[in-house]
């Protein structure tokens, strides 16, 4: 292929496959990948929008929400856009540098959402469990600094990751059979050893969203004994509507994203292409229903979502 560059251990260029073997389906599943990333785009930036419009909604959660939204916008925009045009045999390559960059944005966007998903998960359980606090607690400069905690985290992760790849030599190999590129897709392109790179990979892994799951999981404990020790019935039930639109929007990004891990790297009787499925769900899925999961649940944000609308 021209885009290879023999003389260098580092490949030119990348030819994504898809979905390899069901090449015959690109263009029936471009379809609901397209519909669910314009989707997801209007939502969030409908949310970014109203959120930054309305003076009533420059609190905490709302803001958290933007959070999200931003991210969710990130993760999405850097895979779908190429995702497409593999499916539609437009351009199906992409430089080695172009790779790395997609990469990096794709993991720090991911490793960025489930940080503010933490942070959202602490919101729940001051605003619940110690609400006398919780305008003390989270005041705009601490907002502030959640956010730059999310981006400063997942650069320090993501940034080594970059010198791994690029040590690597690929012996001219570059045809990827994948979506988008990501770290262990492109790493198991190389024609060396891998280990650090896989090692690396697991143990981001269980410190980062590992230890999330764990945080996230002690507040709702905290949170539900916290709701079952209250005397009112409606109060229970306003206070596990409150949590009950996080949890699934948890659940969400969580699963696809476990399941695509875990079977990347351990599941080697899954066919190829039901974990390149996985790896898009978790940058499909959730950008499109997070905005519609909260919208329908908070009322006062739906009022406003209906006002501009």
């Amino acid at each position: 292929m021209g885009a290879v560059n023999q003389s260098s251990s580092q490949p030119a260029a990348f030819l994504l496959l898809g979905l390899a073997g069901l090449e015959d389906l690109h263009t029936w599943l471009s379809l609901p990948f397209c519909l669910t990333y314009i989707a997801g785009l209007l939502g969030n930036l409908i949310l970014l929008f109203v959120v930054a419009r309305e003076q009533s909604l420059h609190r905490p959660m709302y803001l958290l929400l933007a959070m999200l939204a931003v991210a969710d916008l990130v993760l999405s925009s850097s895979t779908v856009p190429k995702a497409l045009s593999v499916f539609w045999s437009l351009s199906k390559e992409i430089s080695f540098h172009s790779c790395l960059t997609q990469m990096f944005f794709t993991h720090l966007s991911f490793i960025a959402e489930l940080t503010i998903l933490l942070a959202m998960a602490f919101d729940r359980y001051v605003a619940i469990c110690n609400p006398l606090r919780y305008a003390a607690v989270f005041t705009h400069a601490v907002i502030a600094k959640i956010g730059l905690a999310a981006i400063a985290r997942s650069f320090c992760v993501m940034f080594p990751t970059i010198f791994l790849l690029k040590r690597l030599p690929y012996c001219g190999h570059s045809v990827m059979p994948h979506t988008y590129c990501e770290h262990m897709g492109i790493a198991r392109l190389a024609c060396a050893d891998i280990s650090v790179n896989i090692w690396y990979g697991f143990a981001t892994t269980l410190l980062s969203p590992g230890v999330d799951v764990v945080l996230i999981g002690a507040s709702y404990v905290l949170i539900l004994r916290a709701v079952f020790r209250l005397s009112s019935k409606d109060a229970q039930r306003k206070a596990v509507g409150t949590c009950s639109s996080h949890a699934c929007v948890i659940l969400m990004f969580y699963t696809p994203a476990f399941f695509s891990f875990f079977t990347h790297r351990f599941g080697r009787n899954v066919p190829h292409h039901v974990h390149i499925l996985l790896a898009n769900l978790y940058v499909l899925l959730p950008p499109m229903l997070n905005p519609i999961i909260y919208t329908v649940t908070n009322r006062l944000l739906r009022e406003k979502v209906s006002q501009v609308l």
